[in-house]
């Protein structure tokens, strides 16, 4: 390794041990000794190899050394010939401990990646919803990738890096300081000219890139944003690309002036740390020079001290940061290890058995919920906020009780933010109550297993939320292994087959992000369709057809007649005219249930049912356009998104 690439070695060292310096606990230590204990036979392999291939790494300048005394001395041939032949060996032997070393390293990083991944993944998936509407999904996505790969780094390069750069300091000390004592004082006497600029290069450097990184993060979170289809849509609505142009730009310049002082502090630290290396050497042959002329020292042993100086200030500099680099690398394990550490509010309790077989009942007795506090939910750091808030949610809904038998629809209406969506949200078990009991077919949904919970309910949100994949891929999602003539089947039912069929890719077109290369309409009946591939047993509905044309939405009222068809349903609608044949209807003002019965028994009592019907309806008996509404959280103030569900368009025709 040469003076400029140990310049720019340690510097890049510097800079990242300086970057976070906070402390790591002993429990941090053998957490990570759990996760490295299946890698160990590895580990010591890698520790091994690179002891080894430090010892190599001091013995070939010695070699050199002696080879240079051969030929002064005019030893024989074959001795020069011999030694020159061991030194090629070492160095086939240090290539291939070069490699082994890498392909080990790469086999515990790569290993340690893949665990760490899997299990922030599968942490993170049984989490509660709540989690994911405080959570920013940037700093969440960082985890998996930034911090994680920060984590291997403790493996691949901080332990080697330690190990193999004190075995090669020590041994390059001993050797150096027995050719000449004189020599290797000299040298060791200009390490802190070394060492001092890289210290407070690295400093400045890491604040430099802090800022960088800062400003890099806001770019990216501005293009995230606005390169989204509803986000390009709404910066065209309201005139703001100039503004948008002008905010993007200003921190791009700022990234760019950033990245100019970078350079520049750089290159003079390399050509600094350069100089003082080209000066040292000049010590190494002058001193030594000198003594070897005064017959005190052998000519041989001026090149190996030259050469052995090469080696000394890497791994000088590199130890002299290593507890700030260690504590950088483990840093990463303590921010993957504090999304580990946080609790999942809804599991499965011990026992949990399945939803009975059956058509199933809904039972809603005295529940009483809030909205689960910041703290019980999420994390400061990925919510970008000093301290979480400690303090319970407010109280949303106020001993709610209900029962839909099974076969019969119950429709929820009243005002945006009564509860309605809450009241969805607590069947499935997104939620637990924080009182009373929700039931299906009289067991809590607590002592029933999430997946069979899962296998008995079909939800379809309002808004038709699909992934960035294929209309295949969207539809397995309710039955993995469906063979393909279902899913033609099911588009049939649903009225989308004859668009489907006509696209290029059929099946396999990609719908793009949150679905938004199809119409609205399109997205609800798929959306629709993808229910009625699931088969649930109990169907939640919210406002199915809210973006369907009028033929559209009797095309869909068909299809969901039939998937309705003996099947218990919870409807949550704003539009009363789509609930006029449920079997029960419940008003819901304020969290509570403040009204109950059918259609005509709710007009007849002229209470708050009656209002929001004529408010909803001209005096022609045509829906009027006061009343509906088209948001999706209706539950936006109590601090979580809801979870919608599809519409109660066709609920007439089920009937």
């Amino acid at each position: 390794m040469d003076m400029e690439t140990t310049a720019w070695h340690s510097l890049y060292r510097t800079v990242n041990a300086q970057r976070d310096r906070r402390p790591f606990s002993a429990a941090t230590l053998r957490r990570i000794a759990a996760f490295a204990r299946p890698h160990r036979t590895m580990l010591v392999w890698f520790l091994l190899s690179s002891v080894v291939a430090a010892v190599l790494a001091v013995v070939t300048p010695v070699l050199a050394g002696q080879v240079v005394d051969g030929i002064v001395t005019g030893t024989a041939a074959s001795t020069v010939a011999g030694l020159a032949v061991l030194i090629a060996v070492i160095a086939l032997a240090e290539a291939g401990l070069g490699l082994l070393t890498r392909w080990l390293s790469a086999s515990i990083g790569e290993g340690l990646i893949l665990q760490l991944r899997g299990a922030v993944f599968d942490h993170v998936q049984r989490m509660p919803v709540a989690f994911f509407t405080r959570t920013r999904t940037g700093a969440l996505v960082s985890r998996l990738n930034n911090d994680v790969i920060g984590a291997q780094r403790a493996f691949s390069d901080t332990l080697s890096g330690v190990v193999g750069n004190l075995v090669t300091l020590t041994l390059t000390l001993v050797v150096m300081a027995g050719i000449s004592w004189q020599v290797t004082a000299l040298a060791l006497a200009l390490l802190p000219v070394f060492m001092v600029p890289a210290r407070r290069m690295g400093t400045r450097l890491a604040r430099l890139q802090r800022e960088a990184a800062d400003h890099n993060a806001a770019m990216s979170t501005q293009m995230t944003e606005r390169f989204s289809a509803p986000g390009a849509t709404l910066v065209k609505l309201f005139g703001r690309p100039e503004r948008e142009s002008a905010e993007f730009l200003a921190r791009a310049r700022r990234v760019r002036d950033i990245g100019v002082r970078t350079a520049m502090v750089q290159s003079t630290f390399v050509t600094a740390l350069t100089l003082v290396s080209a000066l040292a050497l000049a010590l190494v042959y002058g001193v030594g020079g000198a003594l070897a002329l005064g017959g005190r020292l052998e000519p041989g042993a001026v090149v190996a001290l030259a050469l052995l100086l090469t080696r000394l200030y890497a791994p000088l500099t590199a130890l002299a940061g290593a507890r700030m680099e260690v504590m950088s690398a483990l840093v990463s394990f303590e921010r993957v290890f504090e999304i580990l550490d946080l609790r999942p509010l809804i599991t499965d309790s011990p026992g949990a058995r399945p939803v009975p077989e059956g058509p199933v009942s809904v039972e809603f007795d005295r529940v009483s919920f809030a909205y689960p506090s910041a703290d019980k939910v999420s994390l400061a750091s990925l919510e970008e906020v000093a301290a979480l808030d400690a303090r319970g949610g407010t109280r949303v809904l106020h001993e709610v009780s209900f029962h839909a038998a099974p076969g019969q629809m119950v429709a929820l209406v009243g005002s945006s933010g009564a509860g309605k969506s809450t009241i969805a949200q607590l069947i499935p078990r997104l939620y637990d109550v924080d009182a009373g009991a929700v039931r299906l077919s009289g067991v809590d949904v607590r002592e029933l297993s999430a997946a069979s919970v899962r296998r008995t309910l079909g939800m379809v949100t309002q808004d038709g939320h699909l992934f960035h994949d294929s209309i295949r891929a969207n539809l397995l999602l309710a039955q993995p292994d469906a063979p393909e003539a279902e899913l033609w089947e099911v588009l049939r039912r649903a009225r989308l087959d004859g668009l489907v069929a006509s696209l290029p890719d059929g099946l396999d077109t990609v719908v793009g992000e949150r679905g938004y290369r199809l119409s609205g309409g399109e997205r609800q009946r798929l959306t629709i369709a993808r229910l009625l591939l699931a088969r649930p047993r109990v169907v939640i509905l919210d406002e199915a057809t809210a973006h369907l044309d009028s033929t559209s939405e009797a095309a869909v009222a068909e299809a969901l007649a039939e998937a309705l068809a003996g099947r218990t349903a919870i409807v949550i609608a704003h539009r009363l005219s789509t609930v006029r044949a449920a079997d029960l209807i419940l008003v819901v003002e304020d969290g509570r249930i403040v009204e109950r019965g059918t259609h005509t028994a709710l007009l007849a009592a002229g209470g708050r049912y009656e209002q929001l019907y004529r408010t909803q309806f001209d005096t022609s008996g045509h829906d009027s356009a006061i009343g509906e509404s088209t948001a999706g959280n209706e539950e936006g103030t109590a601090g979580a998104a809801p979870l919608t569900v599809p519409a109660a368009a066709a609920v007439e025709a089920v009937r």
